[in-house]
């Protein structure tokens, strides 16, 4: 009997497009469900009852919650291809440490760009760009943040590469002119079709967050 995958997904969140990757990565078909988040479905709110958040993924009827337990369990359920976890317990240690790195800052800080002005974005942005040179210097000359092959920390940041250019826009200031090599990384992973099939255009997410800060009245 066939695997039952469904993706309960929003297009602009950096969390759906990891599992995305991952799906892509393993082969995998499955049935993707577009949430209206200021509307949530049943569904959503019955299986994620806690956090009523995406993404979630229901494999076979049950669901799993929060991208990185569910690109780590895909990854243990389809092991056969492309392996994302290393099986050395001490690397798969790493990459979850800065998995849970990029989403303790990338993500917040990412967010009071966009939505702040004066001293407290310049705060945000000052703090992005020191996180960024941190993970470029893990990164340091490898391809990819695993060595060699794309993994579990490249799938957690690439996704908000396709959000740098609001970052950048609205901050004004440039995460290439700062992080070269952390830029070509994500060039080189924009080369695998799983990430470039998986993450929306730049210049949608501009858009998208142009009219986000118009009903917040940001601008």
């Amino acid at each position: 009997m066939a695997d039952e995958i469904m993706l309960l997904d929003w297009w602009s969140s950096m969390f759906g497009m990891r599992v995305r990757i991952a799906l892509v990565e393993k082969g995998l078909k499955y049935e993707s469900r577009e949430e209206d988040l200021n509307n949530k479905s049943p569904l959503l709110l019955e299986m994620n009852p806690v956090h009523r958040k995406i993404p979630v993924l229901i494999h076979n009827g049950k669901p799993i919650c929060e991208s990185p337990i569910i690109v780590e369990y895909i990854d243990e359920v389809w092991k056969d291809k492309s392996p994302l976890l290393s099986t050395d317990p001490y690397q798969r240690a790493q990459a979850r440490f800065w998995a849970d790195y990029i989403d303790n800052k990338i993500f917040q800080l990412g967010g009071k760009i966009w939505t702040s002005k004066g001293e407290d974005q310049e705060a945000a942005k000052k703090e992005l760009m020191e996180c960024l040179k941190i993970l470029e210097g893990e990164l340091g000359e490898k391809p990819f943040f695993g060595g060699e092959n794309f993994g579990f920390v490249d799938v957690s940041l690439v996704t908000f590469s396709c959000w740098f250019y609001t970052y950048e826009s609205f901050g004004n200031f440039s995460i290439e002119a700062e992080c070269p090599k952390l830029i070509a990384w994500t060039k080189r992973c924009l080369q695998k079709s799983s990430v470039s099939s998986s993450l929306p255009d730049s210049l949608k997410i501009h858009d998208f967050v142009l009219q986000l800060r118009k009903k917040f009245g940001i601008e």
